[in-house]
């Protein structure tokens, strides 16, 4: 699994990543983390498309996670 650096937004940690699927094809991921201690929340979204390399994975990703972090 490739993990980019987490992304601060707000109150929010974003941390893409990327995992190789069966077909060599590389799987989006992205986790979105609020809160501290007991109070902590994390989401994780695993995204429907494929992509031919960790790179185009990881930009989606971030992206996605970017953009729900910014209306939440």
């Amino acid at each position: 699994m490739m993990q980019r650096n987490s992304i601060e937004v707000g109150r929010f940690s974003v941390s893409p990543m990327t995992k190789t699927d069966t077909d060599g094809r590389f799987v989006a991921s992205v986790s979105i983390r609020s809160g501290t201690g007991a109070a902590s929340t994390d989401r994780v979204w695993r995204f429907e498309p494929r992509f031919s390399n960790a790179e185009a994975a990881l930009r989606f990703a971030a992206n996605e996670g970017v953009a729900w972090a910014l209306t939440h």
